[in-house]
């Protein structure tokens, strides 16, 4: 059963979404402003933060900056409907993903249910990949460059293990929206986009100053691999 902290100001919602979500099978614990939602965020055991971005005090985006200098906790943020800058801002930041304000719960439940998986993904005992100067030890869940460490969000760990693993061919935008989001790809959908290039600015450039990831447009992305290496 997996334990969830919704933080929102809005105690009705907050009971609604408490009831409906214990009948999936969730646990909820709430909070109701940015200041004790950080709190019970660090010095809990939850499996998922729900984080409106409207909270008095410490804002929702303050409260995640501030999470994520600890906390790899998996993050699902409410929005303001159309407000398409606060999404965008989120996933900067290190967010899993967004919801948008009203929501159906269903939709809540299936969004937190594919966080989770992403989240709880076991791969093969000791496998790596390798592209050139970059090492994805999958167990470990732990990235390099060059020999340093890279610190990646669920997301942009699942979105570079699958590039990893077709390097020097195009991965098409759906797929990559299935594997790292658990949902096709929508046109008017940023997340993909601005967790991607969130992950182009954590690699760096490649060691000939060449991007790695490349855009293919209309159909997807590749990461290069780089001429001569096998």
């Amino acid at each position: 059963m997996a334990e969830i902290l919704l933080v929102d100001d809005d105690v009705e919602l907050c009971e609604l979404v408490t009831e409906y979500l214990g009948g999936e099978g969730f646990t909820v614990e709430t909070a109701h402003d940015g200041a004790s939602g950080l709190e019970r965020a660090r010095h809990g055991d939850h499996d998922l933060v729900v984080l409106d971005v409207m909270l008095p005090g410490l804002s929702g985006f303050e409260v995640l900056r501030r999470l994520r200098e600890s906390s790899s906790v998996p993050v699902l943020m409410l929005t303001a409907r159309g407000e398409e800058v606060d999404r965008i801002v989120g996933l900067e930041m290190g967010a899993d993903d967004y919801l948008p304000k009203p929501f159906n719960p269903r939709e809540l439940a299936a969004r937190m249910r594919a966080v989770l998986r992403r989240a709880a993904a076991e791969p093969q005992v000791g496998e790596r990949l390798t592209v050139d100067d970059l090492t994805v030890d999958l167990a470990a869940r732990r990235v390099t460059v060059g020999g340093d460490e890279v610190s990646l969000t669920g997301v942009e760990f699942s979105l570079l293990e699958t590039l990893a693993r077709a390097a020097g061919t195009v991965v098409d935008r759906n797929e990559l929206s299935q594997t790292a989001l658990y949902r096709r790809a929508n046109a008017f959908d940023r997340s993909l986009d601005v967790h991607l290039s969130n992950l182009r600015r954590k690699l760096g450039p490649a060691g000939d100053g060449g991007e790695r990831i490349k855009t293919v447009r209309g159909v997807g992305y590749q990461y290069v691999r780089r001429a001569g290496s096998s």
